[in-house]
């Protein structure tokens, strides 16, 4: 039996109540909303203890009984919270509406002054933090937040990086959040952190100000060869390790053909694109977290940047079928799917 203890992987970020109407009802026509919870790097962290990864989610919730209920939910799913303060004034809420056919999903939120967006850097000991860690994790949604989450961010970037730790992003940008100036003032120059990029289109414009050419995202038109020079160029303009951009082709917000395009610093070769799959949509949202998750437990136990990709593409089309934000799937789920090409025959 192997005794090697599986990677540890640790994520930095807002974990938040989510309210979302039940089924496919409008915020007008409510009057309850489903609870649950879930956050960018929260839903990393999640979905890579599915998978068998030590994963530690670090974070700052208030010290009362909603906050503890936020930790106790992560706590359900295997995520070491050992590393979660408690304080400040407030857990950061959003509501979902979700979409259905050519009405899209609604998102309304509710975090400003949270418990993590008035966070002091100085509260976050690295030593502890990193003690046996080989992954860093974070996404643009923390820095948004503010100036002391974006901060602590850089704090811990920095940190994980002169520890030899490998630094991941997902840029996901957030319109609602702030600016596409302040996005970019933010995040180029925390890109010197990172190795591995996960972005799509929208993100890499806004947050780094590269095009991807010939798309159009509003339409779901794709021109991969401009995503593939994307992947490129993001690469060598800020010597990424790994790029990852993700591929939403949207019919409708029912369906949505999914794939994903990666390349790495080994290969001056073109980028290699995934499987594409054609997803009947129950909930997307959590979509590119489950993405992020399923790359980084690809990398972190050594696959290649090729089978890397096909594990993360098909594990957040998994996702997408989950209500939730979190991925509640196995990696023997997605390596079966990875098999079968998810025919979503019944398993008896």
């Amino acid at each position: 039996m192997d005794s090697t203890p599986p990677p540890r992987v640790v994520t930095f970020g807002e974990i938040m109540l989510r309210l979302s109407t039940p089924g496919f009802q409008r915020f007008v026509q409510a009057s309850a909303f489903d609870v649950t919870f879930g956050g960018g790097e929260a839903n990393v962290a999640a979905s890579l203890a599915q998978f068998g990864i030590d994963a530690a989610f670090v974070s700052k919730v208030p010290a009362h009984d909603i906050g503890q209920a936020a930790v106790n939910h992560l706590r359900r799913f295997g995520v070491d919270t050992s590393q979660v303060l408690r304080g400040g004034p407030r857990l950061g809420t959003y509501f979902l509406e979700t979409g259905a056919s050519q009405r899209p999903s609604k998102v309304v939120y509710d975090r400003a002054g949270s418990s993590v967006a008035l966070i002091d850097p100085d509260e976050l000991d690295p030593e502890a933090i990193f003690d046996g860690a080989s992954w860093f994790h974070f996404t643009g949604i923390t820095p948004a937040l503010g100036g002391r989450a974006a901060d602590a961010v850089t704090k811990l970037a920095a940190a994980a990086q002169d520890r030899g730790v490998r630094v991941s992003c997902d840029l996901n940008f957030r319109a609602k959040l702030w600016s596409q100036e302040q996005a970019r003032a933010t995040m180029r120059p925390l890109m010197e952190y990172v190795d591995v990029c996960i972005c799509n289109e929208e993100d890499a414009d806004r947050c780094l100000g590269v095009h991807a050419e010939g798309s159009d995202v509003d339409r779901g038109a794709l021109n991969l060869d401009g995503y593939r020079a994307l992947a490129a160029t993001l690469r060598d303009d800020f010597a990424f390790q790994t790029v990852a951009i993700t591929l939403r082709e949207s019919i409708s917000a029912s369906r949505n053909l999914w794939s994903a395009i990666i390349t790495d610093h080994r290969t001056a070769s073109t980028p290699y694109h995934s499987t594409k799959y054609d997803i009947q949509i129950v909930d997307r949202v959590g979509g590119g977290d489950s993405f992020a998750a399923g790359l980084i437990a690809a990398l972190v136990g050594g696959a290649e940047a090729d089978a890397a990709l096909e594990f993360a593409v098909a594990a957040s089309c998994l996702k997408q079928t989950i209500p939730g934000d979190f991925n509640h799937v196995s990696r023997d789920e997605v390596e079966r799917m990875l098999t079968t090409g998810g025919t979503g025959r019944v398993v008896r």
